[in-house]
């Protein structure tokens, strides 16, 4: 399954690539993240739990990232084994490209499932896939920036809080 798309996210690039580099964000954005721990250096460990159709198993895996190009491009692999239920493997390259005070966040996605889990069909498992990058970087661009209104809502007043942990600690 291959999949690529972009977010805009309301914070600087810097903010961005640091964001993306904390394992406690990333734990926060990851559905299903049970821990994260580790550094962008040395690589993750995770624990995930999903639900995969009618398979429901606990992922433990490790993720590393690497082809790092501060504050442009990375490359995120990482491969989890759940038992019985088989196993979990993908990457996704991320490219961050600055727009004033926003980043545009690009990825590629790529994942494969073995065991069980390919047992289910290409189409439940493209579909969930999908599902898990979308909300990843959906939970991404909520945790580092405030979301960017759609051309047609009012904005946020001022007396509004502004969303985003990352931005409220450089406030």
């Amino acid at each position: 399954m291959n999949l690529s798309d972009s977010r805009v996210i309301d914070a600087e690039r810097d903010q961005v690539w640091a964001a993306i580099l904390d394992p406690d964000v990333l734990k926060l954005c990851v559905p299903g993240c049970q821990e994260m721990a580790g550094t962008p250096e040395d690589g993750f460990t995770a624990t995930v739990v999903q639900k995969v159709g009618p398979v429901k198993a606990t992922f433990k895996g490790a993720v590393t990232l690497s082809d790092m190009q501060a504050p442009e491009s990375l490359t995120i692999s990482g491969e989890g084994k759940g038992g019985a239920a088989g196993f979990a493997k993908g990457g996704a390259n991320v490219r961050l490209e600055a727009q004033g005070a926003q980043t545009v966040l690009h990825y590629e996605v790529e994942a494969k499932v073995g065991g069980k889990l390919a047992q289910l069909g290409s189409r439940i498992i493209d579909g969930f896939a999908k599902k898990m990058a979308d909300q990843f970087f959906n939970n991404f661009q909520e945790h580092v920036g405030a979301p960017v209104p759609a051309e047609d809502t009012e904005p946020e007043s001022e007396d509004a809080p502004k969303k985003g942990w990352l931005k409220r600690l450089v406030s």
